[in-house]
């Protein structure tokens, strides 16, 4: 890792087709312009391929680097090659361990819908899908399109998913009152007491 200090990780989770990205695109410039240093971590279920077959980062790639930093003066992207293990998934905390934490103050994390981490759960009932949240306690509010209170079993607050600055400003409020241990937890259990 980076260094030893953890930033606080928050997850969206949600179905497909719920609208987690899109959400994303809109809470992330409002939490930039209240000064906070964002970084997203995604998880996909797809085989991505960010390159092209022409350019020499895919070429030297290919050619069986493990690891390959290709470097510009506006971004640097990082490859994690893993030939040997084709049906891995990847972990949460592994993934965690390879942002530079020195330069985030938050991290926003969509996908890993079933790891043991703080989130806000992204829900349409017009996709009739079941809410996560009657089988994840680490759920603390539902951002929805619902016109009415959903039902759900526990008292978790339910946000406008329509209104990024009500979804960011949710986000705020919890990084300034939530315990270390749900701020943490998405680092493993056993690390969540360990904050700045």
């Amino acid at each position: 890792m980076h260094t030893t200090r953890l930033k606080p990780v928050i997850g969206f989770a949600g179905y497909s087709g719920s609208g987690k990205t899109t959400l994303l695109e809109g809470v992330i410039p409002l939490l930039k312009q209240s000064g906070l240093r964002v970084g997203l971590l995604k998880h996909s279920h797809h085989n991505i391929e960010p390159d092209s077959p022409r350019k020499d980062s895919y070429r030297l790639r290919y050619a069986g680097s493990d690891q390959l930093l290709l470097a510009t003066s506006s971004r640097h992207m990082l490859f994690f090659e893993y030939h040997d293990d084709k049906d891995r998934e990847p972990e949460l905390k592994e993934c965690l361990a390879q942002l530079d934490l020195n330069k985030l103050d938050i991290v926003l994390v969509e996908g890993f819908r079933d790891t043991s981490l703080t989130k806000i759960e992204v829900h349409r009932p017009s996709h009739e899908k079941p809410l996560l949240c009657e089988h994840d306690d680490d759920i603390i509010a539902i951002a929805t399109d619902s016109a009415y209170p959903l039902p759900v079993s526990n008292d978790i607050p339910q946000i406008d998913i329509n209104s990024h600055e009500a979804v960011a400003g949710f986000i705020k409020h919890w990084l300034n009152t939530a315990t270390d241990q749900a701020r943490y937890l998405g680092y493993g259990k056993k690390d969540a007491n360990h904050g700045e």
